[in-house]
């Protein structure tokens, strides 16, 4: 049964049928001419509408706001990218979306590969056989179709793969020739309801006792969940599971309400060195987790005890590959299952319910109690913290989570770029979002503006911490935000420096007994200073800064915050802040 004919006269408004049937909201794109005729068929013959199209300045940019908007939506963008020079322009930042394990369709184009049409000079070297090699070992999927049969194919395949757990990248790459070729037949395009994705994976009821029965018995349980569980449902179902068994959640990258008493993120080493069950809900690597490192010997030591019981519920190794090691360390995990957690948490929860007896019951609200004031201790730490800096110049950055949230904390907002852990011990979230945030270097601008992209018709107040080095990889983020009106506070966290490699040449230094004063030569961004707040105003929006002094902070924090909301812009508030840690 098909859902409608089509209307195309051309082969690329074949294309952009598909990308209307698959449902793709946005696509981003720096313009190129090997997707000329799909440019067209989006502007002229879609209307710009569904997908409308977001200008980059550079593909990176374009690939990574299609990664932030994923990271809130779950949907897949579309990112356009120019030919050979385009797709390595991305292939970074593709790579970080692989390791992000989002959503996106990235369509390339290349030169005819009838070589009878290509121009001389400029279509040869916009040709490569095959494009797709650029990229192949860090995308789940690509293709190069060469009908228009195989479009609608290679169209559906390709966001099925996307978006099937684990989720990524794919990439298509689409034929300038095909593109602009006259359709001499009318073309009956496929009904979505016919293709769904595949079913998740769930564990057999068998393993779903054995592993309630663990945790029942379990005298120190921990439960690790990584920003996958952010999605619908699974954080509701992760607080009952916890709340029933009084089990302490330790989050890797936001997700679980920071005020629940069973968060106990801040306790992470003291509660594995006791933890003789390990619970894992799809992290995407253990190794980091359960080891701690000695930075200047590079040397990893298990954290957990010699008995630990391991389960972890992930399908990420179904997203295994050669290239990359990306898999991280093989640890030793004595139950793996393969399921998805939306799934197997409820039945896991009535699993384990209906072996408590009543002198468990009354053992497990002790071990609450006990957790609870574990989770109290760390809050009250942090916030004597974050007080005992606020006089600081550089700005501390806990004193800036701080009064951030001051300014915020009566607004419907959403953090699309993390405060190095402090929004999370300073903040009061009870209900939990996505994480948002830089997926790699250079990455975190394109992200941000992204994820405030998804959160645009929601009126959310999206607030983007901005590494400043980050920054300077990708400022023309600037010009997309500006010409598209996408609202966004971005809080400069202006160091000054490439503090994470400065760290690693004091390490390095200090053991080799060299001047550790010597660090910040080829990592220092100064002489000039960088002016951030003037950058933003060259693109017509607000800027303010640098600010130095804690008490200027509320004052441009409160202004930045009216622009964002009255103004529907960017703005930009560079603050110098203390080496990050």
């Amino acid at each position: 049964m098909s859902s409608d004919k089509s209307q195309a006269r051309y082969g690329s408004d074949i294309m952009a049928d598909m990308l209307r049937l698959l449902d793709i909201d946005y696509a981003a794109m720096l313009p190129g001419s090997t997707f000329r005729g799909l440019h067209d068929s989006v502007v002229n013959y879609l209307g710009n509408n569904k997908p409308e199209m977001i200008l980059c300045a550079h593909e990176g940019i374009a690939i990574d706001v299609a990664a932030g908007y994923a990271m809130v939506t779950g949907k897949p963008m579309a990112a356009m990218v120019h030919n050979v020079v385009g797709l390595l322009n991305a292939a970074n930042d593709i790579y970080n979306a692989w390791l992000a394990k989002v959503p996106m369709l990235v369509i390339g184009g290349t030169g005819p590969m009838d070589i009878e049409k290509r121009r001389s000079g400029i279509d040869w070297i916009h040709t490569a056989l095959v494009q797709g090699n650029v990229v192949r070992d860090y995308v789940k999927w690509d293709d190069q179709p060469s009908s228009i049969a195989g479009v609608i194919d290679s169209f559906i395949r390709a966001y099925q793969i996307a978006t099937t757990d684990p989720q990524g990248p794919v990439y298509i790459c689409l034929d300038a020739g095909l593109q602009e070729g006259l359709l001499n037949d009318e073309i009956e395009l496929p009904s979505m309801k016919r293709y769904p994705n595949p079913l998740s994976p769930q564990a057999d009821g068998a393993t779903i006792e054995r592993v309630a029965r663990l945790l029942v018995e379990a005298a120190n349980p921990v439960v690790i969940t990584d920003r996958l569980a952010g999605r619908p449902g699974v954080v509701a179902s992760l607080a009952a599971l916890a709340e029933l068994l009084a089990l302490p959640v330790i989050v890797r990258g936001g997700n679980f309400p920071n005020i629940h008493p069973l968060n106990l993120c801040g306790a992470e080493e003291e509660l594995l060195k006791e933890a003789d069950v390990v619970l894992a809900l799809d992290v995407n690597d253990l190794n980091p987790i359960l080891t701690s490192v000695a930075y200047d010997t590079r040397q990893s030591t298990s954290i957990i005890p010699e008995g630990c019981q391991v389960v972890h519920f992930t399908p990420q190794h179904l997203a295994t590959r050669s290239w990359s090691h990306a898999y991280g360390k093989l640890v030793a995990v004595d139950l793996p299952i393969t399921a998805d957690i939306a799934l197997a948490l409820p039945l896991l929860t009535t699993a384990c319910s209906g072996l408590l007896t009543e002198k468990r019951h009354a053992e497990l609200r002790k071990r609450f109690d006990n957790l609870k004031a574990r989770h109290e201790a760390l809050r009250k730490q942090w916030q004597t913290m974050a007080e005992n800096e606020r006089n600081k110049s550089p700005i501390a950055i806990p004193w800036l989570a701080k009064q951030v949230w001051e300014e915020i904390k009566g607004e419907n907002f959403a953090l699309v770029g993390n405060f190095r852990g402090w929004s999370d011990r300073l903040w009061d979230s009870e209900k939990p979002y996505p994480t948002i945030g830089g997926i790699g270097l250079g990455s975190g601008p394109g992200v941000s503006l992204g994820a405030a992209l998804a959160y645009q018709p929601e009126g959310r107040l999206c607030i983007d911490f901005q590494p400043d080095g980050d920054f300077l990889f990708t400022p023309a983020a600037l010009w997309t935000a500006a010409h598209h009106q996408i609202p966004l506070l971005v809080i400069m966290n202006n160091n000054r420096t490439y503090y994470n490699s400065e760290r690693h040449q004091g390490i390095v230094a200090e053991t080799r007994g060299r001047p550790v004063e010597n660090r910040g030569i080829g990592t220092r961004i100064e002489g000039p200073p960088v002016d951030y707040a003037a950058l933003a105003r060259s693109f017509g929006l607000h800027g303010v800064g640098p600010i130095d002094k804690p008490d200027d902070l509320r004052p441009a924090l409160a202004e930045a915050i009216r622009v964002v909301k009255d103004k529907k812009q960017l703005a930009l508030v560079d603050v110098v802040t203390e080496p990050s840690r």
